[in-house]
């Protein structure tokens, strides 16, 4: 069985993964660096050359490869679970833990990584920063939804998280 974190821009699902992976042995898996990497190209120049419905379309042939594999730990791009379609195939073999953080962490997060501007592109015509409550206010319900658990990242380290983490797998039988 997969570990799939979902969640907005920053809330760890990179730096967590490969942190978790690293502690059950397993493969990690970053769909959008999958995606840069099979573009040859930021997702933030995809996005800007071909648009975001070609992105979406990428991401989620990429969704349904990985979701036929086992035994990974995937950090699924912020808006991956948009379509449902995607849901249902990381659910197949997978538990979907979102890892959830506060507005304030968010914007901390975000507002210090490099990444921000070269490699993630605006969701909104607003500015990077402003979009965070709009964004966030939509994808909230639709992280619920596809969850099988939570874990709130917004005061915890990177340790804590992972701790956390293997505690609900451990929980659930899942490992």
């Amino acid at each position: 069985m997969n570990v799939v974190l979902i969640g907005y821009r920053a809330a760890g699902k990179s730096t967590v993964g490969k942190a978790l992976a690293s502690r059950l042995g397993r493969t990690f898996v970053d769909t959008d660096d999958l995606l840069e990497e099979r573009e040859q190209a930021a997702i933030s120049d995809v996005v800007k050359s071909r648009g975001w419905d070609y992105f979406r379309k990428v991401e989620k042939d990429i969704i349904q490869e990985i979701a036929e594999k086992d035994h990974l730990v995937v950090a699924a791009g912020g808006g991956s679970v948009l379509d449902p379609e995607n849901v249902m195939a990381l659910k197949k073999n997978g538990l979907i833990v979102w890892l959830k953080a506060d507005r304030q962490a968010l914007r901390r997060r975000v507002a210090q990584d490099p990444r921000t501007v070269v490699q993630r592109p605006p969701l909104t015509e607003k500015g990077t920063l402003e979009e965070l409550e709009e964004v966030m206010a939509c994808r909230s319900p639709v992280y619920e939804k596809a969850m099988g658990a939570e874990v709130d990242t917004s005061v915890m380290d990177v340790d804590a998280v992972v701790a956390s983490v293997l505690c609900l797998l451990h929980e659930r039988n899942v490992i």
